[in-house]
């Protein structure tokens, strides 16, 4: 017990040194009152300077060109103003004190406690993304509160000192934290400029979905793979190495990772072929159908009428046969069956029919306009066929066969032309006659 406490004191004895050396020298007193003028005048400048720059760089609230989101991002951080005025007024004092007095130790404890309240309101009101908040708050604060305190460079001694073996290889904690703070923020600036870059790319209409697609995975590979280098680079880790790394990758590559790497080439060939895009209908051999959703660098996902997703491995689009339906909205023929009574005059049927139908808004004219043909004679009726033309798939989603039904119900209805239905006669053969 005695020990923890002697241990303890040797901690507290330099700052308590330190603050009995400040409280009983006049140079430390006027530092003290140079400190409290700073940060009146700080309060005072940023009272007055916060509402102008406020109504000078504010845009009008209808604008939303580039020019105008910078100047929105730059207005929060108005809130550093108080903090930085102070910080910059009490520079001044400690070059005043230090010419005066040749000390300054008071007044530059003060410059580095302003830079910790700036550094606290930037984590706590300004920061919005979580990532980066939750860093500021255990990464940036703690920093900070070290360097006000003047322990940041004992802090990093220390941690430099403790090491983490591998086996051969050691590496000091201070190195893995900051390849662990460094990594966290390089992807974090990598997944930013993906989102960025991707939204530019399929910004670009005038670009096929395909390519479209293919220039945002590799934009994504460059981004990721720079942040890797450049996180090696920060840790020290030499660039060779990784050729170790790599031929070990490419034996597991050639052993256990066909399937993958095979799925990863078919991804690439898809989307530079374009046969299969974002928006197709498509259906292949094994019976998987849907509408694709999604073209990841392993699989294609596809979504059904009912809304369950199907994973299909980009690699069944390359080997097996695949019937693409709607080729990114090209058209595409359904047909509608129906019956008349054989009472009826036949030759009237395709007029009424196709002059209904072709009244539907979604139905085409070209290739071809709507055409009623006769199927043949059924055992109650006539049949008929009516082909149409569509943009799109007639799915879940888009019922175009059921409202040209409902038309050929309500023409045939209106032109007094009957719908057949079943007539059974029924022969009871021994019976007398009535």
């Amino acid at each position: 017990m005695e020990e923890l406490a002697d241990k303890a004191w040797g901690f507290i004895e330099p700052g308590w040194e330190i603050a009995r050396v400040w409280l009983t020298s006049p140079a430390a007193w006027s530092q003290f009152a140079l400190l409290v003028v700073a940060y009146l005048a700080a309060v005072v400048v940023a009272k007055r300077l916060g509402p102008l720059l406020t109504k000078l760089i504010s845009p009008p609230e209808e604008q939303s060109h580039i020019l105008a989101r910078s100047r929105r991002f730059v207005l929060i951080f108005l809130p550093l103003l108080l903090p930085l005025f102070a910080y910059g007024f009490t520079a001044i004092g400690e070059q005043v004190t230090r010419s005066l007095f040749g000390s300054g130790a008071v007044i530059a404890f003060g410059k580095r406690v302003f830079l910790f309240l700036a550094v606290r309101i930037l984590v706590k009101h300004i920061i919005s993304d979580p990532f980066l908040r939750l860093l500021g708050r255990y990464v940036l604060v703690p920093v900070a509160a070290l360097y006000a305190l003047g322990m940041l460079d004992p802090a990093l001694l220390w941690l430099e000192g403790l090491t983490v073996s591998l086996g051969n290889i050691s590496f000091s904690l201070l190195a893995i934290l900051r390849g662990v703070i460094a990594g966290s923020i390089l992807f974090w600036l990598g997944r930013w400029s993906n989102d960025q870059t991707a939204g530019y790319i399929n910004g670009q209409a005038e670009l096929r979905p395909a390519t479209r697609t293919l220039a945002v995975k590799a934009a994504e590979i460059a981004i990721f793979g720079a942040a890797f280098l450049l996180l090696m680079n920060i840790m020290g880790i030499s660039l060779t190495s990784l050729a170790v790394i790599g031929g070990a990758v490419g034996v597991g590559l050639g052993f256990g990772l066909q399937q993958i790497a095979a799925n990863f080439i078919s991804g690439v060939i898809l989307l530079l072929e374009g046969q299969a895009t974002v928006g197709d209908y498509v259906e292949l051999d094994g019976g998987e159908a849907g509408m694709i959703v999604k073209m990841t660098a392993r699989a294609i996902i596809l979504e059904t009428y009912d809304g369950k997703w199907i994973v299909v491995p980009n690699e069944h689009f390359i080997t097996t046969r695949v019937v693409n339906y709607s080729d990114s909205g090209s058209a595409n023929r359904y047909e509608a069956p129906f019956s008349v009574s054989y009472d009826t005059d036949i030759n009237k049927v395709p007029d009424v029919v196709e002059a209904a139908v072709a009244k539907l808004g979604f139905v085409l004219d070209t290739p071809d306009g709507p055409d009623c043909e006769l199927a043949g004679f059924g055992d109650s009726g006539v049949d008929f066929t009516l082909e149409f033309w569509v943009n799109g798939i007639d799915d879940g989603r888009h019922k175009y066969t059921s409202q040209v039904m409902f038309a050929i119900w309500n023409a045939l209805k209106d032109a007094e032309i009957e719908i057949p239905y079943p007539h059974r006669v029924i022969e009871l053969k021994g019976m007398p006659a009535p």
